[in-house]
């Protein structure tokens, strides 16, 4: 029997430092680790990634974004035990402070160098912050076969690295 598709939502978020915020998690999954806060899409609604991002930016930050505030950075597959697709939004809209502790988790801020110092997934460390740092205010699609022994196949279906915009940050 072959697993469904999760379907998720990742919000990267800074301050007005460039400093990235991150969620130590209080629940499962990934509990311990830091990792940027999102959630699951209410498929059962018909929720969109855009409004899944939305809604998790005002239910975990207390920021209501609007469509435009939102920047579509990757989209990662994995296929494994258990099967997810991974949507990744820049929120160009810079944080004031950090958020209050949520029910999953306490935010704090952290500048890029610092990440590699923290307790972050496996997955997240290895690929995801990588790709996610070459290609902000750009986008990629990224596929990863799980396999049971614990490695991983990854392939980079799309690339386009940040253009370098009047603008961008």
């Amino acid at each position: 029997m072959s697993a469904p598709y999760l379907v998720s939502t990742l919000l990267y978020c800074f301050d007005a430092d460039d400093q990235v915020l991150l969620m130590e998690r209080a629940q499962e999954p990934n509990l311990g680790c830091w990792s940027p806060c999102g959630g699951k899409l209410q498929m059962d609604q018909g929720e969109s990634p855009h409004a899944c991002a939305r809604r998790e930016a005002e239910e975990e930050l207390g920021v209501v974004a609007e469509a435009g505030d939102l920047h579509l950075t990757g989209l990662v597959s994995e296929q494994g035990d258990a099967h997810w697709l991974m949507f990744l939004f820049e929120l160009k809209p810079r944080l004031a402070c950090t958020p209050p502790p949520h029910r999953e988790g306490r935010f704090q801020f952290f500048t890029q160098n610092k990440i590699a110092q923290l307790a972050l997934p496996r997955t997240d460390r290895e690929k995801i912050w990588p790709l996610f740092w070459k290609h902000r205010r750009g986008f990629f699609a990224a596929h990863c076969v799980c396999r049971p022994d614990g490695s991983q196949q990854w392939e980079i279906l799309e690339s386009r690295p940040k253009c370098g915009l009047p603008g961008d940050v």
